[in-house]
């Protein structure tokens, strides 16, 4: 039985794309939003489903409720010859999941559904009984409409061993337009959207504490990683805003997120794409539609004709993103076309034919940055009277908009290649300049002085490169790709995991 569970919990959620749902269009959902106002919904953060047990899958006939502490422990020594154990630590508690079902609202603020996943830990140890504290989850991108945090695989897996086995309660949103939501689109980098998607999550777990049988501490921690990292801030800048009172916040870490989102935008359009570009803007350009923001006249004003019809039904979907490829449907990776210029240096690769934007579009851009350059002035860099529509999109959810009151990590690895660290570092400088300067932890930095659990991690971090650089060598394959290619998704996310437990227990009252 032991090896089918580890089919399970070793393997990593596989993304995929493309769905059939309606063309986005802000009329059609401004008009969602009025003839919403006719029909009787409940309060958000109403738990419409749940909760329910979720069973961890064995195999194709056999499951168990509750994953025990030893268990898991024998799949943690043998995932990555060991190095999980190394940086989760031993498991002290058993972990049980349930799912809930929640009102929430979409991207326009039409009224919709979600779904969530409540982590319970449990067992005789100390750190498993009493009140515990509370984790609020933000997961990174991912392109599988059937998503759900509830699949003990993957980051979900990271998490539950990083965090429930250690004693905290986990509530972790699928986000609305994932799992079990009815939403047809994700508000993909919806900074309010999202944020609010995350306390009605909360709202709803609290609902059930009583009937699982769990109490949970008055100590919130918030975290997450890559659009998480985002969604962490989004919900830490709402908290403080608004609730203050309702949600007393301990402590937060970004984990490698997109923070300073119009200098990423720009640093794009201005020559230097990233890699998953192709499906990372086509989830940016549909949710800023769905809410109204008017990037565009239709697709095909920013997407090339090839793949301009169909594209805002496209992401999340049922298939995986090499399928699309394989249809015609996404380029790979040519974000930009072959002669359009400028070309930033190494990014020739996201300069192809089939390329994905339209070079008009990318013109128009740049023209706007020239005319309206941001970044200028440190306390509101991200105030600068963008008129392109995709760039006000990019600037109105900009999280350099916000003084942090609790604790604040940014965590991240100097050469990612996804969602560069300047984000971290542009966000550590606005933060200062606002007169509250968070920690910022590059993994691939050398300063001798910082704390003895950060240079475990850098020095974690750095043997976790070789040994992906040592089977890249031995397979034929070029060692520099393979990192590149781990490095935001699974080698950085593990080590800044680690570093924001760290952080927190040190936080904790």
């Amino acid at each position: 039985m032991l090896p089918l569970l580890f089919a399970l919990l070793l393997a990593a959620a596989a993304p995929a794309v493309a769905n059939d749902a309606p063309a986005a269009s802000p009329v059609g959902a401004a008009n969602a939003v009025s003839n919403a106002a006719s029909v009787s919904v409940a309060p958000r953060g109403t738990v419409l489903d749940g909760p329910t047990l979720v069973p961890i899958a064995l195999g194709s006939s056999a499951s168990i409720n509750t994953l025990d502490p030893a268990t898991l422990g024998t799949v943690l020594r043998h995932a990555q010859g060991g190095a999980l154990m190394d940086i989760a630590g031993e498991p002290r508690c058993a972990i049980t999941i349930h799912t809930l079902r929640y009102q929430t609202v979409g991207g326009h603020g039409e009224p919709t559904d979600a779904s969530s996943v409540v982590m319970l830990p449990s067992g005789a140890d100390p750190a498993c009984q009493g009140p515990r504290p509370v984790l609020l989850y933000a997961h990174g991108t991912v392109l599988d409409k059937q998503f759900s945090m509830a699949r003990l695989n993957g980051e979900a897996r990271l998490v539950a061993a990083m965090f429930v086995a250690q004693g905290f309660i986990v509530v972790a949103p699928d986000y609305a337009g994932y799992g079990a939501s009815s939403l047809p689109y994700h508000p993909y980098l919806n900074a309010e959207q999202q944020a609010g998607d995350m306390l009605d999550a909360l709202r709803a777990a609290r609902e059930v504490y009583a009937q699982l049988g769990v109490r949970a501490a008055p100590r919130l921690f918030l975290s997450g990683y890559s659009q998480g990292g985002f969604v962490a801030l989004a919900t830490q800048r709402l908290i403080e805003r608004d609730f203050a009172a309702e949600f007393p916040l301990v402590a937060v870490a970004g984990m490698s997120g997109p923070y300073a989102l119009l200098q990423m935008g720009d640093g794009i359009f201005g020559g230097q794409p990233l890699l998953g570009g192709t499906a990372y803007l086509p989830l940016v350009t549909t949710s800023g539609q769905r809410a109204g923001a008017a990037l565009y006249a239709s697709p095909a004003e920013l997407y090339e004709p090839d793949y301009a019809a169909g594209i805002e039904a496209l992401l999340p979907g049922a298939q995986r993103f090499d399928e699309l490829v394989r249809q015609g449907r996404l380029p790979s990776g040519a974000l930009f076309a072959l002669d359009s210029q400028p070309q930033g240096q190494g990014a020739a690769a996201f300069f192809a034919a089939h390329n994905l934007v339209r070079s008009s579009y990318r013109q128009a851009y740049l023209a706007d940055m020239a005319a309206h350059p941001c970044g200028a002035e440190p306390v509101e860099p991200a105030a600068c009277r963008a008129g392109n529509g995709l760039r006000r999109w990019l600037a109105r959810n900009d999280l350099r908009s916000y003084r942090p009151r609790a604790a604040l990590l940014l965590c991240g690895g100097g050469d990612d290649p996804v969602v560069p660290f300047a984000n971290a570092s542009a966000a550590q400088r606005y933060f200062s300049a606002r007169g509250a300067a968070p920690l910022l932890l590059d993994l691939e930095a050398a300063d001798a002085a910082a704390p003895a659990s950060w240079l475990a991690a850098r020095a974690g971090f750095a043997r976790a490169k070789e040994r992906v650089r040592a089977e890249a060598r031995d397979k034929g394959r070029d060692p520099a790709r393979a990192v590149a290619e781990m490095y935001h998704g699974r080698l950085a996310a593990q080590y800044c995991v680690r570093a924001a437990r760290d952080f927190f227990l040190k936080a904790m009252p």
